[in-house]
């Protein structure tokens, strides 16, 4: 005969002793998991089962968010300004800022805005450093000319970003970074980069007695 068992369980993942104190995470070098692992013991042979659980730490808006202001120079030849409108952004936000041309004396082709994600693993001098594009905006083509202004408006909802993440359990980090680059017309690049914080708004529509809520189900 077949016997047919069915075990459904409503786990809520905001259990008091429980502590989730980092976001999952999954990188090129390192992963950060949480799962729940249920176990029947029988005669024969035990069942286990597992089932990974998504952690997101969310956050609410940053006291302090100040703009961002750098200068890109090269001397008796180029001087940029650029403004970024904030420092810190959420997961779904609108980085807006606008690029100043003071002094322009080369060439310059085009103009690009970038994302750039760096992973971080290990401590000292077993630190390494791996440098992913997460996206590249063309946000000039042709050359300048002085006292232009060149506005920038790039949605982040667009690319798949995790919130910074600084020294989790001190095994890796995650970081992020704007990165200017000009190119000129003999193919010459000139970049800056600024680091930007990112965090995860905490979304309208969710309830608070539904977070956390997993359901499993197993069958034998």
């Amino acid at each position: 005969s077949i016997i047919d068992c069915r075990l459904k369980a409503v786990v809520s993942t905001q259990s008091t002793g429980v502590v989730k104190q980092y976001e999952s995470y999954a990188g090129r070098n390192c992963r950060l998991r949480y799962f729940l692992r249920v176990a029947v013991s029988r005669r024969l042979v035990d069942i286990v089962h597992e089932r990974e659980l998504m952690v997101h730490q969310l956050s609410s808006y940053p006291e302090t968010n100040s703009s961002l202001k750098m200068e890109v120079g090269i001397e008796d030849c180029l001087h940029i300004e650029f403004e970024y409108n904030r420092s810190k952004y959420h997961l779904n936000d609108v980085i807006v800022g606008k690029i100043y041309f003071i002094l322009v004396r080369i060439k310059i082709k085009h103009m690009e805005l970038s994302i750039i994600k760096r992973e971080t693993t290990g401590s000292g001098p077993n630190t390494y450093n791996e440098n992913e594009q997460i996206s590249r905006y063309e946000i000039m083509d042709g050359a300048p000319v002085r006292g232009e202004s060149i506005p920038i408006r790039l949605f982040l909802s667009a690319y798949d970003l995790t919130p910074t993440m600084k020294d989790v359990n001190k095994k890796f980090s995650v970081r992020y970074y704007l990165n200017l680059v000009l190119v000129d017309e003999e193919d010459r690049r000139y970049f800056k980069q600024q680091e930007i914080t990112l965090w995860r708004k905490s979304p309208t529509s969710l309830k608070p007695e539904n977070r956390g809520v997993v359901a499993l189900e197993n069958h034998t």
